[in-house]
């Protein structure tokens, strides 16, 4: 029987469609399965039936703050790594860190960052055991 490692699923919630797109082609070439939803609503429903190790989460959304919602994710799915993503508020990333966040990403951010942040959240995870 073969074992076939399944891509990590990675959600992000945001509702600026050119950063979605982009945050899907950098993480999607790394072997993940990226989905996007643009609102908390959406966001509700796909974790009912879907679950993400990572979510990439903005602040600032059509129906609510992202710092809102962090704290039900954390309360619902403790085990979900969350990347929050916020450009406007300063003070947001210690709220961020406060309710629950595993990173804080400051738009605008590199790839080396967004890299940095989504491979040190998973690897912690998934511990690698490396042979003797």
């Amino acid at each position: 029987m073969k074992t076939k490692t399944t891509p990590r699923k990675v959600l992000i919630i945001d509702d600026e469609g050119d950063l979605c797109l982009l945050l899907n082609i950098l993480l999607g070439g790394k072997g993940m399965d990226v989905e996007h939803v643009q609102s908390i609503a959406k966001a509700e429903e796909y974790l009912l039936q879907e679950k993400p190790s990572l979510i990439l989460l903005d602040n600032r959304l059509p129906d609510g703050f992202g710092i809102d919602f962090l704290t039900f994710v954390k309360k619902e799915y403790p085990s979900v790594k969350v990347i929050m993503i916020s450009g406007v508020d300063a003070a947001a990333q210690d709220v961020a860190l406060e309710n629950g966040a595993d990173a804080f990403l400051r738009k605008p951010f590199t790839k080396a960052q967004l890299n940095q942040a989504v491979t040190e959240l998973l690897d912690r995870e998934e511990p690698v055991t490396s042979p003797s």
